[in-house]
């Protein structure tokens, strides 16, 4: 007989029960895309339906969703809405880049992130994040509250930095999780002009205040770019041979362009890090609700740590933590929605003989949001479940009904790397404490590109008691 109690079920918006009018659609796109979606979403796998006049396919069956993102990928190009709020942040950066520029971008980053490469960044991840700790080693049994959306942005920059930059990003603010929050929060939010489809030079009034500190973050990459250039052309032997110095090294006009160079460290600056931050807030803040998960995850952690393993290891030596933390990225993918819009006239038909057409223009909206929570593929979907991804389970799991880092030609480069860097810094922070919820501790998930908790995440950290 399981003992166990029921499982936790972190907050989340309720399928709405009604269609929202056209001035609830807007008011809630602005407010908190996640709370749009009615219970269809969440129980049918294709919704073939209207957004502002023109045709929206959404797509939950995992078939269907590897059509779009995989098998005929080069019929779909990013959605107009979708770049015109990400490319005045971004510009020609990774994620918003197409055509050539994407894939010159691709292909000169992809060595840094394959999974070798990847697994040589194992040792600065641990001592980063052991470094981290130390922010509360003064911290006793009745611990203190804190911010952990906000350590969490600061423990993953202090990562990324060091990996991929060798610690020399050029940055004199005190206040760097503020400035990332402040940048997503004015840059990152749909515009009614978005909405409206209006061509990018007409002003969006939601985003003057963001103007500043994108300004900021661009003089962080230029600054850093300079400093770099110049270390290389006085000790091109003594320069770190890391992602800075090889994107900077393909610069010409057979490589990438000083523009497109820029665009790309500022979206690993300003955004690299954010996606694994989120999900490591909303991993403790699940963990803390499941004691039985914890217990687990702590017996794992001290285990494998007290054997001296090597860190390259504990992303497969650790799979209770590794579970809890892929549990996490369903119940709040990091990215909520993948936007996609097709070129030419389309057909995929389903095993059992449906068709769907998606002609030209007709947007195609993968909402990993509601697909990680539908119930057509996941039991008790809005409970948090690490087992789903314990090893014996993971087969039952179809690759296509779970995206935390996407499919296809633009699945996220750095998908080894977060994973790797998540278990990593947990096994060090668990190792050494507890992350328990406070009377304060009542986040809501709000859409701002990331899934993050709305005002914060404060939760009581408190040093650990270890049993003889």
């Amino acid at each position: 007989m399981d003992m166990r109690p029921e499982p936790f079920e972190p907050p989340a918006p309720v399928p709405r029960t009604v269609p929202p009018s056209r001035l609830e659609i807007i008011r809630t796109v602005l407010r908190n895309p996640l709370e749009l979606w009615g219970e269809p979403s969440y129980t049918l796998p294709w919704i073939d339906t209207k957004f502002f006049s023109e045709r929206t396919i959404i797509i939950n069956d995992p078939g269907l969703i590897r059509h779009v993102l995989v098998d005929n990928a080069a019929n779909y190009e990013m959605s107009e809405i979708r770049q015109l709020i990400l490319r005045p942040i971004l510009r020609d950066g990774l994620l918003t880049a197409e055509g050539q520029v994407w894939k010159r971008s691709r292909k000169a980053m992809a060595p840094v992130f394959t999974p070798r490469h990847a697994k040589g960044f194992a040792g600065k991840m641990l001592a980063k994040s052991e470094e981290y700790a130390e922010k509360y080693a003064d911290i006793g049994l009745d611990g203190r509250v804190t911010d952990i959306s906000v350590d969490m942005t600061e423990i993953t920059f202090n990562i990324l930095s060091e990996t991929l930059f060798s610690g020399e990003i050029v940055t004199a603010s005190n206040n760097f999780s503020d400035d990332v929050d402040n940048l997503l929060h004015r840059m990152g939010r749909v515009d009614p002009m978005d909405l409206l489809r209006a061509p990018p030079w007409v002003p969006r009034l939601t985003r003057i205040g963001g103007k500043k500190v994108l300004g900021k973050f661009r003089e962080i990459v230029r600054l850093t770019m300079e400093k770099r250039t110049g270390r290389m052309a006085a000790d091109r032997a003594g320069t770190p041979d890391d992602f800075l110095t090889l994107l900077l090294e393909l610069a010409g006009p057979d490589g990438l362009t000083l523009d497109e160079i820029e665009d790309n460290i500022l979206t690993f600056i300003g955004a690299g890090h954010e996606t694994t931050a989120r999900a490591l807030a909303w991993t403790l803040y699940c963990v803390a609700n499941a004691p039985h998960v914890r217990e687990a995850m702590e017996e794992e952690i001290d285990r494998v740590t007290a054997s001296g393993a090597d860190p390259v290891d504990w992303l497969d030596l650790m799979p209770n933590v590794r579970a809890a933390f892929e549990e996490a990225l369903r119940l709040y993918p990091p990215a909520p929605s993948i936007n996609r819009a097709a070129i030419e006239d389309d057909v995929w038909t389903s095993p059992d003989g449906k068709s769907v057409r998606i002609e030209a223009g007709t947007t195609a909206l993968v909402m990993p949001w509601t697909l990680h929570r539908h119930q057509l593929y996941w039991e008790k979907p809005r409970a948090f479940l690490p087992e789903r991804f314990l090893p014996e389970n993971r087969c039952k799991i179809h690759r296509f009904q779970y995206l935390p880092f996407g499919a296809g030609p633009r699945i996220c480069i750095g998908a080894t790397f977060a994973m790797q860097e998540a278990v990593i810094a947990l096994a060090v922070l668990m190792g050494r404490y507890r992350f328990d919820p406070t009377h304060e501790t009542n986040p809501w998930p709000v859409q701002k590109l990331t899934t993050q908790p709305r005002d914060g995440l404060p939760m009581r950290v408190s040093r650990r008691q270890r049993t003889a």
